[in-house]
């Protein structure tokens, strides 16, 4: 399992996850992402909000309900065994 590490925007924090999944819907990369290696984690869904060509990725949490619930379903069927509530 990929592990990446992300930088705040207030520069002074930085916060490591491991990578579960990604996907493409309409145009936008979304990863899935979760605190442990292994076990029961906390999972976020991100959004990438980097144009095509920008040297780093800038992710945004995912927290719109629709948005949210939409993309959680792509990622439960990609992953069988994963229970995203």
């Amino acid at each position: 399992m990929e592990k990446i590490k992300f930088a705040f925007a207030d520069g002074e924090e930085a916060a490591e996850f491991f990578v579960l999944e990604q996907t493409r819907i309409s145009g936008v990369d979304y990863i899935l992402v979760t605190d442990s290696e292994e076990g029961d984690g906390e999972a976020l869904i991100l959004k990438d909000l980097s144009a095509d060509g920008d040297a780093e990725a800038l992710y945004e949490i995912v927290d719109d309900d629709d948005e949210l619930n939409a993309v959680s379903r792509v990622f439960q069927e990609m992953l069988d065994d994963i229970e995203i509530v």
